[in-house]
């Protein structure tokens, strides 16, 4: 690869924040909160539930992704736990997920007192449905397949394998509020879909999660699951399901109030973003170097992130280097552009194998009878993909202009003149 290294760079404006999100507060988020301090009420169970932002915002949920069932709670993190919990995961089951993903995603599982078991990511940067197979054991409980950057997992290839060994599917939506997955929305195939609100997500509440399923057993026990005081409340829908100790997951009406506000306007933040992506992907698909990331399915792709693989490790820092000094922000494996909170290898304290308490956790748990092992080499496809690859943030603010400012500093960080 010879580097054009040039004269004054392409792009000298600013050109997207270090995170992506709609956080362009305008005057219906601001509506929506003082409506809930007008009412006094910002926590969900006072009062009329018909009044309650958190109830219409599961409902905005439940429309959208045409589910029975969602639930408000206060993570994304919670979401995944007290998915869990409701799908009845807990002492000695094996939970398989990607190697690459936010570390919430397994230490839910540990704080659902089960076991994570970690496979490859393939060229979609989610999990590999080969490694997810192999790794398959009778322990094994649930998967969670992990929409990575707005990217939809192959869900055509889980949901077969889930189904042929009779595994509960947890998808884990926090990355890709949005996406669709062959006209279904993501959230909508699994047995249960697990949402983010928190800030660096693009429909952002500062806090907040959701879990959507259709099935009722799982969402009473994460009902329950949520509210340490669920049976208390009179509001208890679920005689039939015992009540058991819980956690205080609860969403405030505030932070519903602010969710409500810009998921109303999610399609066009997608639609938008779609745009931008496209545009730039049409430009820079001259330049052999560079392989985009696959995506399983394009029209599904919440499009927040621009995502390519350079022949090696040393290419991409270069190439790296080279476009951020031609005015355009990116990221890579060795700059925390890929973080390092997101990469397996870097999770200590499930390497190591260590729980809150050193006396008991779910590895050396009475109940669990594999041997799940950790190593930061054990998924070496996943290092080879993540330090070759290059990722561009994308916002809904970005301009044809600054489509084009992009693919021109593309072709002359890659040498060329286009």
């Amino acid at each position: 690869m010879t580097i054009n290294h040039q004269s004054a760079p392409v792009r000298t404006k600013p050109w997207v924040p270090a995170f992506v999100s709609s956080e362009e507060f305008d005057d219906r988020e601001r509506e929506y909160v003082l409506r809930v301090i007008d009412k006094k009420r910002s926590f969900r169970f006072h009062g009329s539930q018909e009044e309650s932002d958190a109830a219409k915002l599961e409902k905005l949920y439940r429309d959208r992704l045409n589910v029975r069932h969602c639930l408000a709670v206060n993570a994304g993190t919670s979401a995944l736990i007290a998915a869990m919990i409701g799908a009845g995961i807990g002492p000695g089951d094996e939970v398989i997920v990607p190697a690459y993903t936010y570390i919430a995603t397994a230490s839910a599982v540990l704080i659902a007192r089960a076991v994570p078991v970690i496979v490859e990511v393939d060229d979609t940067l989610t999990m590999d449905p080969q490694a997810l197979e192999a790794a398959i054991t009778p322990h094994t409980k649930a998967i969670i397949p992990v929409h990575m950057k707005g990217i939809p997992c192959q869900m055509d290839e889980i949901m077969e394998i889930a189904r042929r060994h009779r595994l509960l599917v947890i998808e884990d939506v926090a990355q890709a509020n949005g996406g669709t997955y062959k006209g279904r929305a993501l959230g909508s195939i699994g047995d249960a879909g697990c949402f983010s609100f928190q800030q660096y997500k693009l429909i952002t509440a500062g806090e907040g999660g959701m879990i959507a399923t259709n099935h009722e057993t799982l969402y009473a026990r994460a009902s329950i699951y949520h509210d340490s005081a669920y049976g208390f409340w009179g509001l208890n829908q679920f005689p039939e399901v015992t009540l058991f100790p819980g956690e205080n997951y609860r969403m405030s009406e505030i932070n519903a109030a602010l969710g409500l506000a810009q998921s109303e306007r999610i399609d066009s933040l997608v639609s938008r973003l779609q745009h931008v992506k496209k545009r730039i992907t049409a430009g820079i698909a001259d330049i052999p170097e560079l392989q985009l990331q696959r995506i399983p399915d394009p029209d599904g792709d919440v499009s927040y992130s621009l995502n390519f693989f350079l022949p090696d490790a040393v290419m991409a820092e270069r190439f790296s280097q080279r476009l951020a000094e031609e005015g355009i922000p990116n990221g890579t494996i060795h700059n925390n552009g890929f973080a390092d909170r997101h990469i397996y290898k870097n999770w200590t304290y499930i390497m190591e194998k260590r729980g809150a308490s050193e006396r008991d956790t779910p590895w050396t748990c009475a109940s669990y009878t594999g041997n799940v092992e950790y190593s930061p080499d054990m998924c070496p496809n996943t290092l080879d993909w993540l330090s070759r690859a290059v990722a561009i943030s994308l916002h809904q603010s970005l301009t044809d202009e600054d489509c084009d400012d992009a693919i021109k500093a593309i072709h002359k960080a890659m040498g060329r003149n286009g």
